[in-house]
């Protein structure tokens, strides 16, 4: 590895576009399968099976008050909506529920400009179509809890309400009504991979801490918008399978250049395909997002891809994507200050793997 690394600086991007087809890693949430299908993957000329495995189904419909299976969200009710100057209404702990009668409610109405544009990610705001006695099929109201064309409309937390025509969040009041910077009404889907080894020392020992517990390490990326560090994730695609999302924004985001021979790219194919093939579903649920809204919020699939021996991902030098501004192997540890509920997803994965925490 001193000589001439293998796995220098990266250009992932490139080959993981391979792995998945569609709009941007910034594209609208959409459908995540009830089974993660093998893939095809293809690097120049080669072209690798990669094994299929499963994960339970989506929450049937007769799962009742998701709520109260949920804590409290904090950071969907922080005082600013992110990306603007828009003040939520404060909301105390005990007026989240929405049983708790709560009459002066009253959140501002916002959705971003960004999304009033219309992208290929964002629904229309049928309400103001419909004031406008536009009849169009794009102008319907959605088919909500059920798939709608191409978008997945299916909460992971079961059914939820829909009053006054729109989606009510299942975890309660956030401050703020309508779609804020979010593309979707209801559920906007994501995926989360979570890479990790063991940490090493410089002879090649794995570390332990105080407990003689082994330390693990995860692939950790700073975000751009607000210089928090998170999970390389991303939105899900229309029509696109979980495990496409998973690799396509590891790469884009956490591996972002590849200077290597054709042999060296044969064995970083290999690498990613053995690594990506042993995944462990760690979450599957509502994420206490800061862009969640009261008709808007976001879910995710939260899967752990675990290098046990060190000898794959666990050596790739890492260096950031477009949508980041810094990459690196961090220790997992409670300690840790991260977007939105990846802590909590860490702190399962930890588990999972008899890892310090």
């Amino acid at each position: 590895m001193q000589n001439r690394p293998v796995f220098m600086i990266f250009q992932i991007t490139r080959f993981l576009r391979f792995f998945a087809t569609g709009p941007s890693p910034n594209s609208g949430p959409e459908r995540v399968t009830r089974t993660l299908t093998g893939t095809n993957l293809t690097f120049g000329h080669s072209r690798v099976r990669h094994r299929s495995y499963s994960v339970p189904d989506n929450p049937t419909d007769s799962a009742t008050d998701p709520s109260s299976e949920m804590k409290l969200h904090n950071k969907a009710r922080c005082q600013v909506y992110p990306r603007s100057d828009k003040q939520r209404y404060p909301v105390p702990d005990e007026k989240v529920q929405w049983s708790v009668p709560f009459p002066e409610y009253a959140p501002l109405d916002f959705t971003s400009n960004s999304v009033l544009q219309m992208p290929p990610w964002a629904d229309i705001d049928f309400r103001t179509a419909q004031t406008n006695e536009d009849t169009s099929d794009s102008c319907q109201e959605p088919k909500w809890n059920q798939l709608d064309g191409k978008t997945n409309r299916r909460s992971h937390m079961g059914r939820y309400e829909v009053v006054d025509k729109v989606p009510r969040n299942p975890v309660g009041r956030t401050g703020i009504c309508g779609r804020g910077c979010l593309g979707r009404w209801g559920p906007n889907h994501a995926a989360d991979p979570i890479v990790t080894r063991w940490k090493r020392n410089d002879k090649g020992q794995i570390v332990v801490d105080e407990n003689h517990k082994l330390i693990a390490q995860f692939i950790a990326v700073q975000r751009r918008d607000n210089g928090q560090w998170a999970l390389p994730g991303g939105m899900v695609d229309a029509g696109e399978v979980v495990t496409m999302t998973l690799r396509r924004e590891f790469g884009e985001e956490a591996l972002n250049s590849l200077e290597a021979t054709e042999q060296e790219k044969k064995q970083i194919e290999a690498s990613i395909n053995e690594l990506f093939s042993r995944g462990q579903e760690v979450y599957r649920g509502y994420v206490d997002d800061p862009r969640n809204t009261d008709n808007a919020w976001m879910e995710t699939v939260a899967m752990n891809f675990h290098d046990q021996d060190g000898q794959g991902v666990a050596r790739f030098k890492l260096h950031a994507g477009d949508d980041a501004v810094g990459v690196q192997w961090m220790d997992l540890s409670h300690h840790l200050e991260l977007y939105a509920s990846h802590v909590d997803f860490l702190q399962r994965t930890a588990e999972r793997l008899g890892a310090s925490w």
